[in-house]
């Protein structure tokens, strides 16, 4: 007994066959949140450029829904309509939020939710 026991190795096929199910799930979960976080990051690589123009303050609420537009037309970015997007300008102050979320389906009735809320403030409120 206690010799059949040191020349056991390895795994069982149940236990491998567990272990890659679990990898499987993984790896199909991030095949189907990553192009969602791949999309928010360019949604917040446009908002940075936007933020770093050096006329920003100057330009009017229409311009700057003119240049997240182009902007997110060059970087293929989907899901984002223009509801979702609130720019503020009161003077010199200016706030750009963009807030969205994405709902992925899964397989049969599960989904995940991805909530999404990128802000940027220059000037101060009067």
């Amino acid at each position: 007994m206690a010799n059949s026991i040191k020349k056991q190795k390895g795994l069982t096929a149940i236990s491998l066959m567990v272990i890659l199910a679990v990898l499987g799930f993984f790896i199909f979960l991030g095949l189907k949140i990553g192009p969602i976080y791949l999309n928010n990051s360019k949604v917040e690589n446009a908002l940075t450029a936007l933020k770093e123009m050096p006329n920003i303050q100057s330009m009017s609420k229409y311009e700057m829904e003119a240049n997240l537009a182009k902007r997110f037309d060059l970087n293929y970015v989907s899901k984002v309509d223009d509801n979702d997007i609130t720019i503020i300008k009161q003077g010199d102050y200016v706030k750009v939020e963009i807030e969205y979320e994405r709902v992925e389906k899964m397989i049969g009735n599960l989904s995940v939710l991805v909530y999404f809320d990128e802000a940027f403030e220059l000037g101060e409120q009067e």
